[in-house]
């Protein structure tokens, strides 16, 4: 007897050591979306939205999952076979891959405005209560007696960010000088007392057990832990200068099509840009681009300047070849 799909899909998922949760029971479609780490509670809000909005336009009760790791982890699991609909990545390179495999359209990014990115963030610190190490920028953050706690750039989307982030910084500080940048990073890499696989990850180890001075993880997410675990116990620092972490969607067509869910995996990535869900990201501390609400939440969002990975590293391959591949920068500033 043919095993349910949602049963099918966990097992996929289990053996390729990913998460899956899903609503209660079956209906008798089933959207799945494979996402980044942190964003667990993103889509269980969002989720019940567009169920309510698919059923009200076309009459339909539908079924949607999640599928949640690392970025780059996600993407290695639908290369192995996780028959996702749509991906909600944090890095563009994470959905290029599959684009690159066949599974996702070549013009990708313009199947959806700005980029295919519906919103976007940066990248900030988490501090214990009154700051005690007077953390303001990066270059607070090479200090002797700071440690830090942020993903792996290796296996994260977000760690890739924190790392692109702190180049840039230097980058800006010393006038491009690269010997200055390099003894920079070596410091600042030499400071991170963990490196978790994912973002999740690394904020159990900075809250729960108590590791680390500093958590460098998106905007979004730090300001969302500080109010579930206490505002009164935690600072949220944006640096004035920090980079642009866009959020990249898809359609994965050869997965959509194949579950015969072309049409709702493309309603569903829409449904992201709409004012109604706009909102509800800006409400989990997401930059968005809807003018009405970029106005309506003006005041949430301190002022930064954004550098983009483009005008500083030339593109995210040449980032990723420059700096995450093996025996690359990363790995050449850890050597001790």
């Amino acid at each position: 007897m043919a095993l349910p799909v949602m049963f099918r899909r966990s097992l996929l998922a289990i053996a390729l050591g990913v998460g899956v949760s899903g609503t209660a029971a079956a209906q008798e479609r089933e959207l799945l979306n494979s996402s980044y780490d942190i964003a667990r509670e993103l889509f269980a809000a969002i989720n019940p939205e567009f169920q309510a909005w698919w059923q009200e336009e076309h009459g339909e009760e539908i079924e949607i999952s999640q599928s949640h790791g690392g970025s780059s982890a996600q993407a290695r699991a639908l290369l192995q076979g996780l028959r996702a609909d749509v991906v909600t990545f944090n890095q563009v390179t994470d959905v290029q891959v599959l684009a690159d495999a066949g599974l996702v359209a070549e013009d990708w990014q313009d199947a959806f405005d700005n980029n295919a990115s519906p919103y976007y963030s940066t990248t900030a610190f988490l501090v214990r209560k009154d700051n005690p190490k007077g953390i303001e920028s990066w270059d607070d953050l090479v200090e002797e007696d700071v440690e830090l706690v942020f993903p792996n750039p290796k296996t994260s989307g977000n760690g890739r960010y924190t790392y692109l982030a702190a180049w840039g910084f230097a980058d800006n500080e010393f006038d491009g000088d690269e010997e200055q940048i390099k003894d920079f990073m070596r410091t600042f890499l030499a400071n991170v007392e963990v490196f978790d696989t994912g973002g999740r990850g690394a904020t159990t180890s900075f809250i729960e057990r108590g590791i680390g001075d500093v958590l460098i993880s998106f905007e979004s997410e730090v300001n969302n832990i500080r109010s579930e675990y206490g505002s009164d116990d935690y600072e949220v620092i944006v640096p004035p200068v920090s980079i642009l972490a866009e959020f990249p969607v898809a359609v994965v067509e050869e997965y959509a099509e194949r579950n015969g869910n072309s049409d709702l995996a493309q309603s569903y990535l829409e449904y992201l840009y709409t004012e109604e869900i706009q909102r509800l990201l800006a409400g989990f501390n997401y930059r968005v681009h809807n003018e009405a609400v970029v106005e309506e939440f003006a005041d949430q969002y301190p002022e930064t300047e954004l550098l983009e990975v483009d005008d500083v590293f030339g593109s995210w391959d040449e980032a990723m070849e420059t700096h995450f591949e093996g025996g690359a920068l990363l790995d050449q500033l850890q050597r001790r």
